[in-house]
């Protein structure tokens, strides 16, 4: 126990020393996103009378389906001929996954050149077939944030070193086509986000861009592709000439099983790619929108004034009418409870849509959310907790009861998805998934300012994490994206959350017949409440 005990502390010990510097250099060669063309690429001659007619401005269309944000990911690097940089916290080695990694290697095959940039926190166990795509002479695959040690206890004993450290991750997602197209928004790559998970899907929204502000796109994902903070997989393993050849021998099946074929016919018969064909698409066009994201590293102590915590911050503190947020994972803290408070005190309609505990896959943040609930509601705050499942599954909490839903000062509108001309079509989940889950990261400020990324509002996107997303200011985009706030507040998809005369907690169920009255957290079992409950005290907010 002594040595062990030993052990563990000069683990540590050296891991708070010695910090960052414990991992991996980057050495690899710099580079940067190639030069556009006038007409080099079919993206760029399909560009080039939209972007004509509209000097100046950068297109956007909302990306709301899983269908509709799978396919503009795969089409665009079908039309791509220069270049594919592609940065990404999760890319799941599932169907779709493999499906877009196939896009990307069949466009490697026509010497387009492919940049791939994940975290390495979701990477393990994946070397095998990155290696695989990284050995093309036209790809190359970098990791944020990389282990020295690819598995094993080894893996393990790094973990516990580098436990400090290792907590900066990169969340940005960026899926850039040409220079001329950006997909920025909440997706990582894998079924629950792209409408084809069989047990549950995300709710989620992208933004599709093309025009002047893409160049930023590719501006930031050069400046983590060059970071201190990256290292090429080519220095972390190496392959077999047996597992090269097993892995590019498999790189069309997965396009033609059973599985793939329904879901790409799914693809195909979507409203939305059958408008791009015809060529009917109506993006919204502004010159107010602009690109953001934290700097490829994070440090205690940095000044975080550039950072995107600042920039969401002063957007907020803006408002003047109403402010709309939408976070999967909401841990308000009391700065930003106290922020939201204080512009419904003076006024302002302040909405919030978040997961409930039995939607959020992770019970600490629930808890960490749950210490400012009664306090946002005392102070005038609307709280809607998205539902695991679509109404009218049966409630699996039997201790619940029916109430009068009169007097909760809840004054939704119609919740209808549309208005917009560049929304996407249908809904977030699959409608063969049973189950459903807010990842969307959003937020509207009065009636045409917002933004739209990979930012969550807690701790983690604030101070650990590095995010990316959009920031608007344009009617066409806040209509759509109030129309998915609505969307998702309604009651088919979440319960209001309110607080009785006696200052108790309820959930308002009014998706049925009858209005209903929950009274405690529902559809949760036991066990999950007294989880979330634990870390509710427990001091692990700064990581949440």
């Amino acid at each position: 126990m002594l040595w062990g005990t030993f052990t563990l502390l000069v683990l540590v010990g050296s891991g708070l020393l010695l910090a960052d510097h414990l991992s991996p250099p980057n050495t690899g060669e710099p580079s940067h996103a190639l030069p556009l063309a006038a007409d080099h690429t079919a993206l760029d001659r399909e560009l080039a009378p939209l972007l004509a007619r509209n000097p100046g401005k950068t297109g956007a269309i909302t990306l709301v389906d899983g269908i509709d944000a799978f396919a503009a990911r795969a089409m665009s690097a079908r039309q791509a001929g220069r270049s594919l940089d592609l940065q990404y916290y999760i890319w799941h080695d599932d169907l779709t996954g493999r499906l877009l990694a196939r896009e990307a290697w069949l466009a490697a095959e026509r010497g387009v050149r492919v940049r791939l940039l994940l975290d390495d926190i979701n990477a393990g166990g994946k070397d095998t077939p990155l290696l695989v795509l990284d050995g093309h002479p036209n790809i190359e695959v970098r990791l944020y944030n990389p282990f020295r040690n690819r598995s094993g206890i080894a893996r393990l004993l790094e973990m516990l070193q580098r436990g400090f450290s290792l907590n900066h991750r990169m969340h940005n997602k960026a899926w850039i086509a040409d220079g001329r197209v950006a997909i920025v928004g909440g997706r990582n790559v894998g079924l629950e986000y792209f409408s084809a998970s069989e047990e549950s899907n995300f709710h989620d929204l992208d933004l599709l861009l093309f025009g002047p502000e893409v160049a930023q796109a590719s501006r930031i994902f050069d400046q983590f592709w060059n970071s201190e903070a990256v290292a090429p997989l080519s220095d972390l393993g190496e392959l077999s000439l047996a597992d090269i050849r097993a892995i590019v021998e498999d790189i069309g099946d997965d396009a033609r099983t059973a599985a793939a074929q329904r879901y790409l016919e799914r693809v195909e018969g979507s409203p939305s790619v059958r408008a791009y064909l015809q060529q009917s698409l109506s993006p919204h066009w502004s010159d107010r929108i602009r690109i953001v994201s934290d700097p490829p590293v994070k440090r205690p102590g940095d000044d975080a004034s550039h950072w995107l915590v600042a920039k969401i911050d002063a957007s907020l503190r803006g408002a003047r009418e109403a402010v709309l947020l939408v976070s999967p994972y909401f841990v308000p803290g009391d700065d930003t409870t106290e922020l939201l408070v204080e512009q419904a005190a003076e006024g302002r309609h302040v909405g919030v849509v978040t997961n409930s505990l039995a939607a959020n896959d992770v019970a600490a943040v629930h808890g960490g959310y749950g210490k400012y609930r009664e306090r946002l509601l005392t102070g005038g705050v609307h709280l809607y907790e998205l539902r695991p499942e679509a109404a009218g599954a049966e409630a699996a909490d039997a201790g619940t009861g029916d109430g009068d839903a009169g007097g909760s000062g809840d004054d939704r509108a119609p919740a209808r998805r549309g208005g917009g001309s560049g929304s996407g079509s249908g809904s977030g989940s699959s409608t063969g998934s049973s189950g459903a889950s807010l990842h969307t990261k959003a937020f509207l400020v009065d009636a045409g300012h917002g933004f739209i990324g990979s930012y969550n509002l807690d701790p983690r996107s604030a101070y650990l994490n590095t995010e990316m997303g959009v920031f608007f200011d344009d009617p066409g985009l806040a209509a759509d994206l109030r129309a998915e706030y609505l969307y998702l507040a309604g009651p088919d998809l979440s319960w209001y959350v309110g607080l009785d005369a006696r200052g108790d907690l309820y959930w308002l169920d009014a998706a049925g017949p009858e209005p209903r009255l929950l009274r405690s957290e529902p559809e949760a079992g036991r066990w999950r409440r007294i989880q979330a409950w634990a870390f509710r005290w427990l001091p692990l907010e700064s990581q949440l």
